[in-house]
Parts: structure tokens; C-alpha cells; sequence
């Protein structure tokens, strides 16, 4: 029995991929992160981020708290703000998906759209100029300079790894956003196994 879909997230399977693995002599696994509450992995950061930010003070019910990004971590908070009874106001590019505003307006947060032009870049200047002018009234987590986003990763996405590998890899393959991810899990990874090699795949 959990308490509510917070405790949920992480503890995702790891699976053996073997259909889309033409070489027999590699073993390929794929973490399933999808299988958090939020539909990605952007749900551990947004936890920790919101989590820490509690702990310090740094945000309480008075507060609202405002993230630019490009459709996860504007989902994942917006369903932490719901959980937690906060405000929640997500700035994104109106290139965004549909499907994903539609998820983040179901969890009751607000979006502010910014130039398809501008990209993601445009929404992230939108929300410091936002909090600068508001800096009493916003919270805004910051996932690209927010030192707990790779530190989530370090505490629970590469732990589950290395214990669902019982230590066998040799490779650990990450798209890269933030660089949260590669970061936090590359730096676990090396500790207990310094000839592990890290690869990123940038889009």
C-alpha cells in the first residue's frame, strides 16, 4: 500500500533487449523509465529538486513554483505541485506536443507558452525574467544548473543500475538534456568501477 504515486517513482525494471540487438556476442539491457508515474525519468530530479528546496526553506505554500522545459519536467512537477499542494506554472515553447501540455493542464498546473522560434531557450529566459521580477512570489527549481539534478541520479537512478547489473557493465549508454542523467549515473558507475565507459548520445 503507498501513500500516493510519490512513492512511486524510481525502482523501474531493467529488461534485456533482445530483438533490436543484432549482435549475439552483446548483452543489451534498457532501464525502463517510463514506468515511473510520470511517464519519464524527469520524475526523480523533479522529487529531489522539490524535496531539497523543502528542506531548506527554499519553498513553501506561499510560493508558486515556475519551470521552463520542453514537456517532462514541466509533467513531472506539475503532478509533485498536485500531490503536495503547490502551485505549479510551466513555461514551454508552444512547439511543444499537445499530448504533453494536455498532462501537465491535468495535474492542475498553469503554461505560458513562448516563441516556437526561440525554442527552449526562449521559454528559460521568459521564467528568470519571470522571477526576477517576481522573486517573492516564484520558486523556480532550475533543472539546468540545479546541482540535485545529477545528484538524484547519482543517489537512485545509478544504485538501482548497478544493483540490477549485480556490477556487470562494461558500457552505460544516455541521450543528453541537461546532462542530469549521464552525470549522476557516470559518476556512481566510476566509483565502483573506474574501466566502465561512459557514452553519451546527443541529439
Amino acid at each position: 500500500m503507498y501513500e500516493n504515486i510519490l512513492e512511486l517513482i524510481g525502482h523501474t525494471p531493467m529488461v534485456k533487449i533482445k530483438s533490436l540487438n543484432s549482435n549475439k556476442n552483446v548483452k543489451v539491457y534498457a532501464k525502463l523509465e517510463g514506468g515511473n508515474p510520470g511517464g519519464s525519468i524527469k520524475d526523480r530530479i523533479a522529487l529531489k529538486m522539490i524535496s531539497q528546496a523543502e528542506k531548506e526553506g527554499k519553498l513553501n505554500k506561499k510560493r508558486t513554483i515556475i519551470e521552463p522545459t520542453s514537456g517532462n519536467t514541466g509533467i513531472a512537477l506539475a503532478m509533485i505541485g498536485a500531490i503536495k499542494g503547490y502551485k505549479v506554472e510551466i513555461i514551454m515553447s508552444e512547439a511543444v506536443s499537445e499530448e504533453r501540455r494536455k498532462m501537465i493542464k491535468a495535474f492542475g498546473a498553469r503554461i505560458i507558452l513562448t516563441s516556437a522560434d526561440k525554442g527552449t531557450d526562449g521559454a528559460i529566459m521568459k521564467a528568470r525574467e519571470t522571477v526576477k521580477k517576481y522573486p517573492k512570489k516564484y520558486f523556480m527549481p532550475d533543472q539546468f544548473s540545479n546541482e540535485y539534478n545529477k545528484i538524484a541520479h547519482y543517489e537512485t537512478t545509478a544504485k538501482e543500475i548497478w544493483d540490477d547489473m549485480n556490477g556487470k557493465i562494461d558500457y552505460f549508454v544516455s541521450s543528453i538534456g541537461t546532462a542530469g542523467t549521464i552525470m549522476g549515473v557516470g559518476k556512481y558507475l566510476k566509483k565502483f568501477n573506474p574501466k566502465i565507459k561512459i557514452v553519451c548520445a546527443y541529439p
